[in-house]
């Protein structure tokens, strides 16, 4: 049936709340000939044809592509800086409502000329039909006779204020057409006493206000969201409950974290920040790409994010394993260099996908200046929407600043939700229980700010923008306080999260005595289990992770081992499987010093995340490696030119020379590098390093032969070179049923096989005195000298040292048998300690160089372990004799 001008009827409305619940209510209600709408919407309507007003994306749109050919005059400067287009859409916004001309006044100061410019070419850019609010009020003053039909009577419902660009026509309107200002108990603006237009006032609510402080503004939200949990608890339904303050963004993050715990469906009627869900989060990591460039990590992040875009999807699942764990490809070479050694048996599937990588790498490396085509590339539906709002709300060099500030719907529905809003969409919407946060000084009311491009002086602040901040937020707190029928709980919070004490907002004064919650008080009604565990000890106590956490913690404060300091039952197959693996040099020396380690390491696999971001410098243990590779790389080179032994000092300075470079190049091809002016330096001490190893040679052995990084025990071989003997074959410590293998540094070898030399390189400072076993600490020399002799036969003599090529020094090693005899002794008493279930601390455990000791107790090097040693000590028996060894 045809709906009747007599029966149609417009109900004006501000915000999306209120429109939302309004039209919910003329639902139930069933008045079918309700339109609900805000007045802009109203007189577009009665403006008709094709009229529509300037909507945000749009005008962002607009300012973006005029702002470069605009001149600006004094503004010129800053035009292209990020924040502009905000801060422009922003002015144009306001001269608008306040029904400024902009054009007219372009004469008064050269900043307003500038903006008029700006305006003009704004306009243009726009489509027809879209206008200013000015231009909108016009035309609907040229259909006015049409108000009748179009609106029928209007009433206008919630609002304290109405902007000035529309106040002419509410009263055309109000001479052709019934127009009700239903004010209810709030502030009714003094233009309206003369317009014609009806408004109807009722009496304040009588609310129960109460009024607490919290600690902080993140108690604040924990306090809010108990008191919301305690009204849903009572039978007060959720579309009856909100939260709200001036300025919501202070309290976003907190609200966002606490919802998830407390499962409560909290409506952010503002919106959350797209960066906080799975389609922001795919465009923030595209974001980081452009802006600061490609890496591994940022691709990683990408493709997890975005493994169906079209760049990506051909590619295999698992094809991540191709990229180097520690290599961060930060440059264009470094990808290249990659991309080029790529191989088909590379790839999880055993076909070529490099082409396609290449593609999307080199899509990537283009920078701001390909965003757009970029986001287009890589991502789709809403991700790829935001990607766009993104790049018309500012410049592509900063886009992953403007995303931040974006926002989006979080998809629930405000009707049937507690609501967490902006004090003025709660002053235009009001509901029965009301919480209202951030009552601080300076925070509500806001202080006024001048605009950021016409400042007071050139515009008064009162013209410009009629209904500032500070007189909006006053308003906004008084209409709330008449609206609300039920309670009203005013918090604040006491110190900011510096620790400052923060100021009573002006708007608390003669509102009753405040209540003061502790952080650590009992709840009332907790808001989620987390809030309710916490708040009955009795309860969390039972819980067998409270159990095993409280037992944990007390194993640890006593004297004596426990299970919970690695004691284990005997014989457990993990260990007994451990330990018939290989072991190297390292590990045994791990076994010695640190059983507990030893078990965390080998058996659980656990080790310390290795971080992909570039080093100012590299570590101990990273030049040590870069040391190791240099010398390798060289002595290959010269034995495959005539041998170490013939070659003199420059033959040696040029197979280092260009060892280095080669090996500097495959570094930064696969781990991070420091900045280039330190990464030459410490190539350089690399190869002055490496020269004087290899030129060293107090013990020169007749028709040697040199071999680096020999691999022995089942290790698989580093290069194509060749070996001196089978590395396949087993090597196994007599006496203690352990099996070695792991890589010798240096092996010299006579040309007549009745001598070998063993040499290990430290990179570090030598020791003050002559070390044998050094605590357990070296091990290399005599296990190293062992396995050769093992290999080689019981006819070659041998001779092992530790050389350190700063001083220049070798330690030579007396009597090898007799401290293979020794360690065999402590080797055999700690797999013998181990099997039995003692996996206990050890002087290597927390100390500064255990990268497990995040899995102990904090400082465990000062506190844990020393009050553990005793017991260790005496549990652990003859193994702890090594730590005393010299």
């Amino acid at each position: 049936m045809a709906m009747t001008a007599a029966s149609r009827s417009t109900l004006i409305v501000h915000g999306r709340l209120a429109m939302r619940e309004a039209r919910l209510a003329a639902a139930r209600s069933g008045r079918h000939g309700l339109q609900i709408m805000s007045f802009e919407q109203a007189a577009v309507r009665l403006a008709g044809g094709f009229v529509r007003p300037i909507d945000e994306e749009s005008l962002r749109a607009a300012i973006q592509a005029v702002l470069p050919a605009t001149p600006m005059g004094e503004l010129e400067g800053i035009k292209m800086l990020p924040g502009m287009i905000g801060a422009a859409a922003d002015t144009l916004h306001k001269a608008w409502r306040s029904g400024i001309d902009l054009a007219a006044r372009s004469t008064y100061h050269p900043r307003l000329d500038a903006i008029a410019r700006l305006e003009a070419a704004v306009l243009t850019q726009l489509p027809d039909g879209m206008m200013r609010p000015v231009d909108i009020v016009a035309a609907a003053s040229n259909r006015i006779a049409h108000a009748p039909a179009v609106l029928g009577t209007m009433e206008i419902a919630g609002l304290t204020e109405l902007s000035p660009c529309w106040r002419p026509l509410v009263k055309e309107l109000a001479a052709r057409i019934p127009v009700q200002w239903t004010a209810g108990p709030r502030f009714v603006p003094d233009w309206l006493h003369d317009s014609g237009v009806v408004v109807v006032q009722t009496k304040a609510e009588g609310p129960t206000v109460g009024s607490v402080s919290a600690a902080t503004a993140y108690h604040e939200a924990i306090e809010a969201m108990r008191w919301a949990r305690a009204l849903l608890a009572s039978g007060v339904s959720p579309s009856d409950v909100a939260i709200a303050t001036a300025s919501p963004a202070d309290y976003d993050d907190h609200f966002l974290a606490l919802r998830a715990d407390a499962n409560i469906d909290l409506h952010f009627v503002h919106g959350v920040r797209t960066a906080t869900t799975r389609e922001g989060q795919a465009a923030a990591a595209l974001a980081d790409i452009v802006v600061r460039g490609l890496s591994q990590s940022r691709l990683r992040r990408l493709s997890a994010l975005c493994r169906e875009s079209a760049p990506l999807a051909s590619l295999p699942d698992g094809w991540l394993r191709v990229l180097p764990s520690d290599a961060p490809l930060s440059t264009s070479t470094a990808w290249s260099r990659l991309l080029t050694r790529l191989k088909p048996d590379d790839w999880p599937d055993g076909m070529d996908h490099a082409p396609a990588l290449r593609t999307a790498v080199d899509l990537l490396a283009k920078g701001p200046d390909a965003a757009q085509d970029i986001g287009e590339a890589f991502l789709k539906g809403r991700a790829l929407s935001i990607w766009r709002k993104a790049l018309l709300a500012g410049p592509a060099a900063s886009i992953d600043v403007t995303l931040e500030t974006l926002k989006q719907d979080d998809g629930l529905e405000a009707c049937v939700s507690v609501a967490w809003m902006p004090a003025s969409a709660l002053a235009a919407s009001p509901r029965r229980f009301v919480r209202l946060v951030g009552l601080n000084s300076s925070r509500w009311p806001r202080g006024i700010t001048e605009d950021r491009l016409i400042p007071d002086h050139i515009v008064p602040t009162g013209e410009l923008d009629p209904l500032p901040v500070s007189l909006a937020d006053r308003r906004d707190f008084e209409a709330i306080l008449a609206t609300t029928s039920g309670g009203v709980v005013l918090s604040r919070a006491r110190r900011d999260n510096d620790g400052r004490l923060l100021g009573r907002s002006p708007l608390l004064a003669g509102l009753g005595d405040e209540t003061y919650l502790r952080r650590n008080a009992i709840p009332t009604h907790a808001f989620s289990e987390t809030d309710r565990l916490m708040a009955r000890p009795q309860e969390f106590a039972s819980d067998p992770q409270a159990i095993s956490a409280r037992a944990c913690w007390s194993d640890w404060r006593q004297a004596e081992v426990t299970p919970h300091d690695g004691l284990v039952r005997p014989d457990h197959p993990l260990i007994l499987a451990i330990l018939a693996r290989a072991q190297s040099a390292s590990s045994l020396k791990t076994l010695l010093r640190s059983p507990l380690g030893f078990l965390w390491r080998y058996a659980f696999g656990w080790k310390s995340p290795q971080s992909s971001a570039e080093p100012l410098v590299l570590d101990a243990l990273a030049a040590g490696d870069l040391i190791h590779l240099v010398l390798d790389r060289a002595l290959r080179n010269l034995e495959a030119a005539g041998g170490l032994a013939s070659a003199d000092a420059s033959a040696i300075d040029a197979a280092v020379a260009e060892a280095a470079d080669a090996v500097a190049a495959e570094w930064e091809s696969e781990r991070p590098v420091p900045p280039k002016v330190i990464w030459g330096r410490t190539i350089g001490d690399a190869r002055l390093l490496s020269s004087q190893a290899l030129a060293y040679g107090d013990d020169h052995l007749p028709g040697s032969r040199s071999y680096g990084e020999v691999p022995f025990g089942g290790s698989e071989p580093k290069s194509q070179a060749e070996l001196p003997w089978d590395a396949s074959l087993p090597v196994t410590i007599p006496g203690t049923d352990l099996q070695i293998a792991g890589y010798i540094d240096r092996l010299d070898i006579a040309g007549d096989g009745s001598r070998a030399l063993v040499r290990d390189y430290k990179t570090g400072k030598p020791p003050k005195s002559d070390i044998r076993l050094n605590g357990g600490r070296e091990l290399q020399r005599c296990l190293y000298a062992f396995a050769v002799k093992a290999l080689l036969g019981d006819h070659v003599a041998i001779s092992a040292s530790l050389l350190y090529p700063r001083e220049p020094l070798d330690l030579q090693l007396d009597d090898p048998a007799a401290v293979l005899a020794e360690i065999t002794g402590y080797l055999q008493a700690a797999r013998i300690a181990l099997s039995s279930g003692a996996a206990l601390p050890g002087p290597d455990t927390g100390g500064d160089y255990d990268d497990l000791a995040f899995a102990l107790p904090a400082n465990a090097g000062a506190t844990y372990c020393k009050r553990k040693q005793t017991a260790a000590t005496e549990r652990l028996g003859d193994v702890a004799q090594v730590w005393e060894a010299e």
